[in-house]
C-alpha cells in the first residue's frame, strides 16, 4: 500500500510560481511512474505530466510544456511538480498519482492539493 500527500498549493498572481510536492509513505516509488493531474470545477480531471520510475522520460500534456517540469527524488520518496509562468485557467485541485510497472491504470492517488491562479 502507498499513501501520498500532495503539499505546496496555494494562491498565486498569473505568471507566478508554485512547486507542488508529492511525498509518498509505506512504499518506495522507486519501481513507479508517477503523475500529476488536475481537476477544475465543473470538469474532468485531466492529465498534466507523468515521469518514469527512474526518470529518464517525461511527458506533459501540450497546455503545461514549456512552463511545467515534474522531477523526482527516489532517496526522498518524493514527487515534484515546478509550475511557471502560471495562467488563471491553471487553476484546479493537484492530484498526484503512482502507477506500478505492471498496472495499466494508476493504482495509488493523493487527495489533492489546491492551486488558485489569479488575474
Amino acid at each position: 500500500q502507498v499513501q501520498l500527500v500532495e503539499s505546496g498549493g496555494g494562491l498565486v498572481q498569473a505568471g507566478g510560481s508554485l512547486r507542488l510536492s508529492c511525498a509518498a509513505s509505506g512504499r518506495t516509488l522507486r519501481s513507479y511512474t508517477m503523475g500529476w493531474f488536475r481537476q477544475a470545477p465543473g470538469k474532468e480531471r485531466q492529465f498534466v505530466a507523468r515521469i518514469t520510475w527512474n526518470g529518464d522520460i517525461t511527458t506533459y500534456t501540450d497546455s503545461v510544456k514549456g512552463r511545467f517540469t515534474i522531477f523526482r527524488d527516489n532517496a526522498k520518496n518524493t514527487v515534484y511538480l515546478q509550475m511557471n509562468s502560471l495562467k488563471p485557467e491553471d487553476t484546479a485541485v493537484y492530484y498526484c498519482a503512482a502507477k506500478s510497472m505492471v498496472a495499466t491504470s494508476y493504482d495509488y492517488w493523493g487527495q489533492g492539493t489546491q492551486v488558485t491562479v489569479s488575474s
